[in-house]
């Protein structure tokens, strides 16, 4: 469905975008997450093709965005951060305006849009009384009139109370069954409630591209025996063996290489026959905070080099 290729895009001698590929498959929701200034909000506008890159590509749907942008737009829906509200306009009448600028029936799509974002309350208030949060409702409101097939939503949950957060969740996972969805946030509770894949940016560079379920898969076990066990002399010459680390007395990290179960397999085995009492052995998923910040804070070559 999206297929960026080796977008650039510079400001003066600045390379806010470097050479950033990757593809989206129909249906995904993808989050794009990094630090402010990483470069997401500048590869979101060049999906759109608000904004042309000094070299690369963007394909939606197999269609070059600059080379045919009103097919591209026609087919996409997207909240920016700060969204593009009429304050003196009523929900209604700015929902309605929206539609008639896509060349849409206000009385067909408007009253899907406004169930959708759960907005019924508030159709007869003027915009600049509303709170943050329905201001987002509205902002996504718009974004879904024409029921597109690709939308970008840049920090969609931003001032929004955890009903509303809730609520915004199960309307993108919605918005999931017939569309693909790219995901901007910070909130990292948000990526792992409606991702399936992440894309995390580092300094412009595109440092990590995994699915959330591999990215999380535990590669470790944590260990609790007897505190006065010499679990390093037992354990760290296996080859399943990658590491091991004392966290407390009696408890240990132990990182793995290879097959996970294999792996606990040959731990539990070892320790046993030694005599050395398990009193637990879990696998110790990963955190998506922790993942995060190792890779947002190290350089593409590093995170290649470590996976």
């Amino acid at each position: 469905m999206i297929e960026a290729r080796n977008l650039v895009r510079r400001y003066g001698n600045f390379k806010a975008v470097d050479d950033v590929s990757f593809s989206i498959e129909p249906g995904e929701v993808v989050g794009l997450l990094g630090h402010n200034g990483a470069g997401k909000t500048t590869i979101m506008k060049m999906l759109t093709g608000f904004l042309e890159p000094c070299a690369g590509q963007t394909l939606v749907d197999g269609i070059d965005v600059f080379a045919a942008p009103d097919l591209v737009q026609a087919k996409m829906g997207y909240l920016p951060e700060s969204s593009p509200l009429y304050p003196e306009l009523t929900v209604v009448e700015y929902l309605s305006y929206a539609a008639q600028l896509r060349g849409l029936q206000p009385a067909q799509c408007v009253p899907q849009a406004i169930e959708a974002t759960q907005l019924q309350s508030r159709v007869m208030d003027r915009i600049d009384t509303l709170s943050r949060g329905y201001k987002q409702r509205v902002g996504v409101a718009q974004a879904i009139l024409h029921a597109p097939k690709f939308v970008i939503l840049d920090e969609p949950s931003n001032g929004l109370d955890p009903t509303q957060t809730q609520h915004m969740r199960e309307l993108i996972r919605h918005l999931a069954r017939d569309a693909t969805v790219i995901l901007s946030t910070h909130i990292m509770q948000e990526v792992k409630a409606v991702c399936d894949r992440v894309l995390i940016l580092r300094a412009g560079q595109l440092a990590l591209d995994e699915r959330l379920q591999d990215l999380q898969q535990a590669s470790a076990v944590q260990l609790k025996t007897d505190a006065h066990a010499d679990v390093k002399q037992l354990l760290g010459g296996l080859a399943v063996t990658a590491g091991i680390v004392p966290e407390s007395a009696g408890h240990w990290r132990i990182e793995l290489n290879g097959d996970l179960d294999a792996g606990v397999s040959a731990l539990a085995t070892t320790l046993v026959q030694a005599g050395v009492p398990v009193y637990s052995l879990v696998p110790a998923a990963q955190d998506l905070e922790s993942i995060f910040k190792q890779v947002s804070e190290a350089t593409p070559q590093e995170v290649s080099d470590a996976a």
